[in-house]
């Protein structure tokens, strides 16, 4: 065969290109239950960090064993506040059920008790300026206090909208009020927060903090007939604890 012509270079240029297509297949193939478990570690870590494990303090392998003895309550919520069955919490994909009107989303809700007191993890999920930004929050057991927060993104830009994932932005939630009577009032601003309800803003990030803002109201708001039924059944339990 002349390797001169041609028909030569394209018959090998086209084996070579189906070679390599298949080995990266392959391997790609051979690598992803190591990337999902790699990012399923990584999501306990968010979580647990909410309830005061941060992920500085907690590898990844002993997240993976922790998650489970913290969280030992974990539901999946229809929009009315009752619980679906069959499903399991983690599994769920904020970034499918979002894409759902809200009658028909199921999202996750995971419990945690802590010295005493019980912990609500809500997740989170929203836009900032260049793509998705995500997170969780823990509500103390009034269903109001936020306890803890993470957030996240993937494509914000570094500096600005980027640092909604550090500690400075993030710390700032811890005591803040998320809910006035039924809806979510919690805001960011951008300079000299004040009350129960604001937070500063990230300078030179405005619509990654609007976007963090959003997405709390978004959905947390989802979970509000869920903890409403909460609250009435632990009104409930107390009238009749004082009866007694």
């Amino acid at each position: 065969m002349d390797v001169n012509k041609n028909g030569y270079i394209f018959t090998f240029a086209t084996v070579m290109v189906v070679v390599v297509g298949v080995l990266l297949s392959g391997l790609a193939i051979s690598l992803k239950p190591f990337q999902e478990a790699n990012v399923s570690m990584e999501k306990k870590q968010d979580i647990l960090s909410t309830v005061g494990y941060p992920k500085s303090e907690t590898p990844r392998e002993v997240a993976n064993q922790l998650f489970g003895e913290v969280f030992k309550e974990q539901y999946a919520l229809k929009s009315d506040g009752s619980i679906a069955d069959g499903i399991q919490p983690f599994d769920i994909s904020l970034a499918e059920e979002l894409k759902k009107s809200e009658s028909e989303r199921v999202m996750p809700l995971y419990i945690a008790e802590k010295d005493g007191e019980k912990l609500y993890v809500v997740p989170l999920r929203g836009n900032g300026l260049w793509g998705p930004i995500w997170g969780y929050v823990s509500l103390r057991q009034d269903l109001n206090t936020i306890y803890g927060a993470s957030f996240d993104h993937k494509t914000e830009t570094p500096g600005l909208g980027a640092e909604i994932n550090k500690a400075f932005f993030q710390d700032q939630f811890v005591g803040k009020k998320v809910l006035d009577g039924s809806s979510v009032s919690i805001e960011v601003v951008k300079a000299n927060a004040s009350g129960d309800y604001q937070v500063d803003g990230i300078s030179g990030g405005t619509i990654t903090s609007k976007g963090v803002q959003s997405m709390m109201e978004t959905c947390i708001s989802f979970y509000v007939p869920y903890f409403n039924s909460i609250a009435g059944q632990t009104a409930l339990n107390e009238s009749l604890t004082s009866v007694n």
